[in-house]
């Protein structure tokens, strides 16, 4: 089975074709629009809306043709939850396709495809597998689900407040470092020396104590606020604001990836997890891809952690056609008329 499936949950434009079963990607492109929202410091959902409109037909076009134009079986298309008049663009451009060309359609759940993105993990979950905890970490999500089974969810905890990505883009901002927050942060942190280096900027970990599994980030944003109004008004010399706003990016960082790992962790315990499924763009970071690997390792002898690759983390429509095709398998193809986006879509 060929699937073209299609992604505008936010501000990427993605559409890729993937082969099924075999998990081969035919062709994959994400158009980002990171340029145009910088000046905004986050995403504008009318200019999002209106990229997504210029260049669904475009991509489309060089999509097919790296895939050498093969027969589509099935489109699968990212229903929410995200942005709504982005989630609609793609929904109408799937929509109007799927007529035109007389195929099957299925809807898509978004963070069930950063879920589902971890099958191309040279080994795909079985049975014996579960239990299995999700941490899903992105620029609008930071939750955590258990899965007992194929397809059956359970809300362990999420944010009451900012994502984590969230955070990390309005803290880069309060720090003047640009837009994505997440990469931005990364890079002004690893610009500190590595060996025998101690911070004398601390941060608080919120939540962390707390014997439940959900988030807050607000807190975490408030602090670097007063903190950096604080460092501002001293007359300090260059050099010693470039190490003061470094540290104070590995600590942003450092909070972020604390938090994350001990609720994580703590759930896949208590759970008695077998797996733990990792996805969403702040995934991509390289410090949370190695510390939660090690802490998983050295603390939870008998469970396996499975993080996509980076480039399968960010929005991407590989996981949508992954998602779409266990849709399918579960004979859950839609009539056009009937699918709509809801920005607001749950996981269960």
């Amino acid at each position: 089975m060929i699937i073209l499936a299609i992604e505008t949950s936010c501000d990427d434009t993605c559409v890729a074709v993937v082969k099924m079963p075999g998990f081969d990607i035919l062709s994959n492109i994400v158009s980002s629009q990171v340029e145009i929202h910088k000046k905004w410091g986050g995403v504008y959902p009318a200019l999002a809306k209106r990229e997504h409109q210029k260049n669904l037909p475009v991509i489309l076009e060089k999509v097919l043709k790296k895939a050498k134009k093969p027969k589509i079986d099935l489109i699968a298309v990212t229903v929410g939850p995200g942005l709504e008049p982005c989630l609609w663009t793609g929904v109408n451009f799937a929509k109007k396709l799927a007529k035109k060309w007389n195929l099957p359609i299925v809807s898509v759940n978004h963070i069930k495809a950063h879920i589902f993105v971890n099958e191309f993990n040279k080994k795909p979950l079985i049975k014996k597998d579960f239990p299995v905890v999700c941490l899903i970490v992105s620029g609008g999500h930071t939750q955590l689900f258990l899965m007992e089974d194929f397809g059956k969810y359970k809300i362990l905890g999420e944010t009451r407040d900012d994502a984590a990505g969230e955070c990390l883009d309005k803290t880069a901002r309060i720090l003047g470092l640009g837009y994505p927050g997440g990469p931005a942060i990364a890079a002004a942190a690893a610009k500190l020396p590595t060996t025998n280096y101690k911070l004398q900027t601390k941060l608080p970990r919120p939540m962390i104590r707390q014997k439940n599994y959900d988030f807050s980030f607000s807190g975490l944003k408030t602090a670097v606020l007063y903190t950096w109004e604080k460092i501002s008004r001293k007359d300090l010399p260059r050099d010693e604001r470039q190490r003061i706003l470094r540290e104070m990016a590995k600590e942003i960082q450092q909070s972020i990836i604390d938090v994350l790992i001990k609720k994580t962790i703590k759930a896949a315990k208590d759970y008695r997890a077998k797996t733990i499924l990792v996805g969403g763009g702040v995934a991509a970071n390289k410090q949370l891809r190695k510390q939660l690997t090690k802490i998983c390792k050295s603390k939870l002898k008998n469970c396996k952690i499975f993080i996509p690759p980076k480039e399968l983390c960010t929005d991407n429509a590989v996981m949508t056609a992954l998602a779409g095709y266990f849709r399918w398998k579960q004979g859950k193809t839609e009539k056009h008329q009937k699918i709509q986006a809801d920005a607001n879509l749950k996981i269960c």
